[in-house]
């Protein structure tokens, strides 16, 4: 019967310091190491101290690891998996007869504002009468590990306003991207993107460059100081994975990460939801009341997760 000391019946395996990371990190995200028995030989027939499958523990840190070399910890990104990128499409339409739009006061620069008496609507809820799109739905991606294209795009985007309307009601764009706050009118304006800086008079038939420096989480608006019946909304995101629906309704989002499970959040500027959140009933696609839906695209796939129904009672009546 082989038999052994005491010092060895109490002794800890040895680990190496790579392993000893790797089981720590497993030991936080709820998964197990291999473990392997010792020989049962043992004089006084205790079972032997278990020691750790190093090998195992070495695949499990290395999968565990993160581009920058650290260990993956609860609540900080793995290292991801996916490769090849995807693209998502699908078109959201009005379940209803949409009210007519409100006529908004316009009591300054009328001779500009309400050019041959033409009057100014509410555009908060746009509707094409022939397909029923409803346009100016946000979508975008709450969180990825990868992006496709690092830097943004060089083209501004171009934010002009005329007859006292900004001609773009809501828009997108890269943090970093230039955005070419433009004013066509023969009268000035003072443009103001909330949780911004920017906040400048821009002079009749001039423009200017902003940048911004920083997400803003939901679409923040903006407005004239000086004309307050003119509002718009923007959304700025660092990875540019971002569509707002067109006039009938359809959005698409290129270039996604493909291979693992994205979350998007969606918003209008008429939902009922939390700060705009546009909850729909899709549990298909795990849609919640602050909505958001979660879908994962393979490479080279275009997802197309089609029509989706907006009830009237979700953005107001």
């Amino acid at each position: 019967m082989p038999t052994c000391s005491r010092n060895e019946r109490s002794a800890p395996a040895v680990v190496d310091t790579g392993v000893r990371r790797a089981r720590g990190a497993v030991a936080r995200l709820g998964l197990a190491l291999v473990f392997l028995p010792l020989g049962s030989g043992c004089g006084d027939g205790r079972v032997g101290q278990p020691a750790v499958d190093a090998d195992a523990a070495e695949r499990v840190r290395t999968a565990l690891v993160t581009s920058t070399g650290g260990v993956a910890e609860t609540g900080t990104d793995a290292a991801a998996t996916g490769t090849g990128w995807g693209t998502l499409k699908g078109r959201f339409v009005f379940a209803g007869t949409p009210a007519d739009a409100k006529t908004l006061a316009v009591d300054k620069d009328t001779e500009v504002c309400s050019k041959d008496g033409v009057k100014l609507l509410d555009r908060s809820l746009l509707v094409d009468p022939s397909s029923k799109g409803l346009a100016n739905v946000v979508v975008f991606v709450r969180k990825s590990s990868r992006v496709k294209e690092a830097e943004p795009p060089a083209t501004p985007v171009v934010f002009d306003q005329k007859q006292c309307e900004f001609i773009t009601p809501v828009f997108a764009a890269r943090v970093g991207q230039s955005i070419d706050v433009h004013n066509s009118d023969p009268v000035g304006h003072n443009t103001n993107i909330a949780g911004t800086s920017f906040n400048q008079l821009i002079p009749a038939g001039d423009g200017t460059l902003f940048k911004p420096e920083a997400e803003t989480g939901m679409p923040t608006m903006v407005t004239c100081n000086i004309h307050p019946w003119m509002k718009a909304y923007v959304v700025f995101r660092k990875d540019g994975y971002v569509g707002v629906s067109a006039t009938d309704g359809s959005f698409t989002i290129p270039d996604l990460p493909a291979g693992e499970m994205l979350e998007f959040q969606v918003w209008h500027e008429r939902s009922t939801g939390p700060n705009g959140a546009l909850g729909l009933a899709k549990p298909d696609l795990k849609w919640t009341p602050k909505g958001r839906f979660q879908v994962k695209i393979e490479a080279d796939e275009v997802k197309d997760i089609g029509t989706l129904e907006v009830p009237a009672s979700a953005l107001g009546g």
